[in-house]
């Protein structure tokens, strides 16, 4: 199975590891309170995007090695890196109430259930001339990286944890946090009928 992986496919595991990477930085901030981890963890994702934007392009320059997973591939990473990795670390903030946790909860289905329809359909809306998708259904789930770059603003200015920017309140005995909203709205714009033109 090594020998036949892509270039492109490498680069999209490497997208994979920087998901894995921020789970582990979490976990490892929450067990020993070093804020280091912490940084660690807002930066990966930044870098998976990067590996997610030139697997493609490497994909198309490579058009001799054919990969017969990359599809899929690129869709297993990006729900690690973009939807599990963003929800842990949003957690790992305090946003620990259990609407809280349905709303992450909801996120991470979302960015699985439009990953799923993008691999499904990919293949209706390509152009004849270029054989590349025309447009996205829903906006992709790399747009979290969004929520992730404000959750690294909040921390740096202190406005998480307990004080997380918007408080929390208790919805019949349980704690939520507003902020849990945006990821709720994330979701629901990635599955939502939208129609975004691929770059």
């Amino acid at each position: 199975m090594l020998r036949s992986y892509t270039w492109a496919d490498l680069l999209t595991l490497a997208n994979a590891g920087c998901g894995t990477v921020t789970i582990f930085a979490c976990l490892s901030y929450l067990a020993g309170d070093q804020e280091r981890w912490l940084w660690t963890a807002f930066a990966l994702p930044g870098v998976a995007l990067l590996f997610d934007a030139v697997d493609g392009w490497v994909a198309r320059l490579d058009v001799r090695h054919k990969s017969v997973r990359g599809a899929d591939l690129n869709s297993l990473a990006d729900i690690v890196s973009f939807g599990v990795a963003p929800a842990v670390l949003a957690y790992t903030l305090g946003l620990r109430g259990l609407w809280d946790a349905i709303c992450l909860t909801l996120f991470v289905c979302a960015g699985i259930s439009r990953l799923a329809r993008y691999n499904v359909t990919s293949s209706a809306p390509t152009d004849s001339a270029t054989g590349k998708i025309r447009y996205f259904e829903g906006t992709p789930i790399p747009t979290s990286v969004f929520l992730v770059v404000m959750m690294a603003a909040l921390f740096a200015f202190d406005l998480t944890g307990s004080h997380f920017i918007g408080g929390h309140m208790n919805i019949l005995g349980r704690q939520f946090h507003p902020f849990s909203l945006l990821f709720l709205l994330n979701g629901s714009l990635m599955i939502s009928t939208i129609k975004l033109p691929k770059p």
